[in-house]
């Protein structure tokens, strides 16, 4: 007998992220966060999605480039770990697995990273599974994510030409016009955070130079007036 499929709602998954983390998140990093959720909400629960090592590391390379320069590092870690524990994954489990691709990516080149079929090794492992189920022998869905943890490879390789990115999409059996599209809409979303961030910075300045002026003049006030009570002080005792 099949297991119904019965997915939660988009609505159960951001009550379980405000419910995990119900401290206020600027406006800034709140905003992207509802719409990544919901965007990841509906990826997690295709009835195609497998959890795989290279969706993790693009996730979490977006994540890590949208909290960069959060106020408190340590919310930015609770806030990671209410995020996917909403969407009833695994926090450590990402971490861990796209710390492994950053250390494997790190030590290839152009060519070691796109013959990963012909090696041994457990992201060679992880590489393979994912070009056999995307290639028609089991369950793959590709995702933007996928697509930023491509990225992150080549990035971290140092293989940055295009041919390398075709050759290894063919060797993981994906779309590459697909990926082409994702990496354009994951470029121009870091280009307006970086903007928005900007204009975050300079209002804050902004609000700090003015709490600076309203001030000072309070302060001068404050040391008159202690000035003057301290002559009134002498005055009594003097007279």
């Amino acid at each position: 007998m099949d297991v119904k499929f019965d997915p939660p709602t988009v609505s159960e998954t951001k009550l379980n992220f405000l419910k995990a983390y119900s401290r206020p998140i600027p406006s800034i990093y709140n905003s992207v966060l509802q719409e990544l959720i919901v965007q990841q909400h509906l990826m997690r629960y295709k009835k195609s999605y497998r959890y795989d090592p290279v969706f993790a590391l693009g996730f979490v390379t977006v994540y890590d480039q949208l909290m960069e320069g959060y106020p408190i590092d340590e919310d930015s870690d609770a806030i990671f770990k209410a995020y996917i524990n909403a969407l009833k994954e695994d926090p450590d489990q990402y971490r861990v697995d796209a710390q492994k691709l950053e250390d494997w990516a790190r030590v290839q080149n152009s060519t070691s990273l796109i013959e990963f079929s012909s090696r041994e090794g457990e992201v060679e492992g992880f590489l393979k599974d994912i070009a056999e189920r995307a290639g028609g022998k089991g369950d793959f869905s590709y995702s933007r994510f996928f697509a930023v943890g491509l990225f992150r490879l080549l990035e971290l390789a140092n293989a940055m030409e295009p041919t390398i990115l075709e050759k290894l999409c063919a060797s993981l059996n994906v779309n590459k016009r697909s990926v082409d599209r994702d990496l354009d809409v994951y470029r121009n979303l870091l280009s307006k955070l970086v903007q928005a961030k900007e204009l975050l910075k300079e209002y804050i300045d902004r609000e700090k130079k003015k709490r600076e002026e309203r001030t000072e003049p309070q302060k001068a006030n404050e040391a008159i007036t202690k000035c003057l009570g301290q002559d009134r002080t002498f005055d009594m005792i003097t007279s």
